[in-house]
């Protein structure tokens, strides 16, 4: 529009005849005339109320296909059966983990109860063993006596043992290893 006024005002006051001027004056009219700004706005109307129609077919597209057929994805159906199969496993467990929970705690009482069952009956057989009631009955019963002191007991074994005190000078050489040989004949003879 500036450009436009420059224009006009060097053909004003220039050296341009007055039919330029006329011819810019038209111009201008011919661009900015209303019935031409009239026409480009219905124009864009027509623009708008095409794509409108269009968005609204699509709207109405997808509405209507999520109205009669909902998907769901395969990958989620897997998926939930998943956690569920893993979920009933995970209570089994627990179940199981409460028995054998209750198992052992049954089983500490028991022991417990053995132990001290145990420690009784040694108590009892302790206090059963008395020492002057086994000697009357080795006397009585069996006929046994005290040894005196005078009864030596000789105990003679067949094969004597000897022994074979080596020097503590260590040999040197084939010396050591003949002496070596020899103890060992004299030792299984």
């Amino acid at each position: 529009m500036e450009s436009e006024a420059r224009a006009l005002n060097y053909y004003t006051h220039g050296s341009a005849a007055p039919t330029i001027q006329a011819m810019v004056e038209a111009e201008t009219r011919r661009i900015y005339t209303p019935e031409k700004e009239a026409t480009t706005v219905k124009e864009r109307l027509r623009k708008l109320e095409k794509e409108r129609s269009k968005a609204r077919a699509k709207a109405a597209k997808i509405s209507k296909a999520e109205k009669t057929s909902p998907s769901i994805s395969v990958f989620a159906i897997l998926g939930t059966l998943f956690v569920a199969v893993l979920m009933v496993f995970v209570v089994l467990a627990q179940i199981n983990f409460n028995e054998t929970a209750a198992e052992a705690v049954r089983l500490n009482m028991h022991r417990a109860e053995l132990e001290e069952r145990y420690r009784v009956l040694e108590l009892a057989f302790e206090s059963a063993v008395d020492i002057k009631e086994v000697e009357r009955f080795a006397r009585d019963e069996l006929g046994m006596s005290r040894p005196d002191s005078e009864v030596i007991i000789i105990i003679s074994s067949t094969p004597r043992d000897s022994a074979m005190v080596i020097n503590s000078g260590e040999s040197k050489g084939i010396q050591g290893f003949a002496s070596f040989i020899k103890s060992l004949t004299e030792y299984f003879r």
